[in-house]
């Protein structure tokens, strides 16, 4: 089997790309960004009657929403016991509990799509398995299900709470149900400028009541008032054919989170990681597969999980980094918002983030922003 360069293994092919859009439209909200926050967002905002026009410069899922490891982990971007530290107790608490919460919306949204089988982080040295007893006490000292493992893949924590998941189907589920609930969607339409609330395009505009930028990756290109809060980093990843060479029952996370795989229901396995092996090439807005990462993830296939089915896919994707670990959620202009910055947590902290802008920009209900950002939110 020929591999796939920079198709996911989550694409089937099946998916009919949306139109782009073509002449000037009007509506209450203009979402742009497809992915699992901007549609989010979306649905949050056809819930309240709001008439929404959503734009994606390539198509539903096309960046790092749709092309991730396909992990659901509770907390944020740093380990409990860091999040504490960094972010203080109670707001490190309660957002790990909104996280949990919010797996179980995910799967209700987006049916058939997550598996809650747990996840490990597995000790890559003795220093990181010290580490690993630090996160695994604070978490039990708050009353989490925790549990310590020791296998023949190694030593660390089990976090059963923890789900695996197809991003890609989720992504297009959500479109499906903001489509049918009203909202009009446009693929292969770049944003080229934001005017105000007039969002202009190559073949039309959007002029609208709000402006809502939910990207991740490349959100300081399309918003440059945050260029010092986020910055843009490519996340690699390969897959395999099908393989009973190993058997990995939930996501797996090594080395600090640096490398990540699970095994999908038909057997493959889907790895990434060692961006920090990649140097500073790696904060770029390139999205294509790497030599230099590509080459690190193919050796620990091999060599560390001892796996030598086919390589069938590798590809890459942009996602935005901050140097808090939380995410940006600001009012950038009169009546525009910008999230994203999700340090590679995007798949539950993104879904967060976009219910607490709606209800910071319709409801005036700050408590869902200061829930992720404390008193650190605000406009750029």
């Amino acid at each position: 089997m020929a591999e796939s360069q920079n198709r996911p293994v989550w694409d089937d092919g099946r998916w009919t790309p949306l139109p782009a859009l073509s002449g000037d439209l009007s509506a209450d909200a203009c979402v742009i960004g497809l992915g699992g926050s901007g549609l989010t967002l979306i649905n949050e905002l056809l819930q309240r009657g709001e008439r929404v026009i959503g734009l994606d410069a390539h198509d539903v899922g096309a960046g790092a929403a749709g092309r991730n490891g396909g992990f659901l982990l509770a907390g944020t971007y740093d380990f409990y016991h860091d999040a504490i530290r960094r972010h203080g107790h109670d707001r490190a608490k309660a957002i790990y509990g909104a996280t949990i919460a919010e797996m179980q919306r995910i799967a209700m949204e987006a049916p058939g799509t997550v598996r809650f089988v747990g996840s490990k982080r597995i000790a890559a040295t003795e220093a990181e398995l010290d580490d690993c007893r630090v996160q695994y006490d604070a978490l039990r000292a708050d009353g989490w299900p925790c549990e310590w493992y020791e296998g023949a893949d190694g030593s660390g924590i089990y976090l059963p709470t923890d789900g695996a998941f197809d991003p890609l189907t989720r992504c297009r589920a959500l479109a499906t149900t903001a489509r049918n609930e009203g909202a009009t969607l446009f693929a292969r339409t770049p944003v080229i400028e934001i005017h105000g609330t007039r969002v202009v395009t190559p073949q039309g505009a959007v002029h609208a009541g709000r402006v809502f930028v939910a990207v991740d990756g490349r959100l300081e290109a399309l918003v440059p008032e945050l260029a010092g809060q986020v910055r843009t980093a490519r996340l690699q990843m390969l897959a395999t054919a099908p393989t009973s060479e190993i058997t990995v029952p939930c996501p797996m996370y090594y080395r600090d989170g640096y490398e990540y795989w699970q095994q999908l229901p038909n057997g493959s396995i889907a790895i990434g990681g060692f961006r920090d092996k990649g140097g500073d090439g790696e904060w770029t807005h390139e999205w294509a597969p790497g030599d230099v990462v590509q080459q690190h993830l193919e050796r620990f296939l091999r060599e560390h999980l001892g796996v030598q089915a086919p390589i069938t896919h590798r590809w890459a994707a942009s996602a935005g980094y901050t140097s808090t670990g939380l995410p940006v959620i600001a009012q950038v202009r009169e009546h525009v918002w910008a999230l994203g910055g999700y340090s590679g947590t995007g798949n539950v902290i993104g879904a967060l983030a976009a219910r607490a802008v709606v209800a910071a920009a319709l409801d005036g209900d700050l408590q869902p922003v200061r829930l992720l950002l404390g008193d650190s939110w605000g406009a750029a």
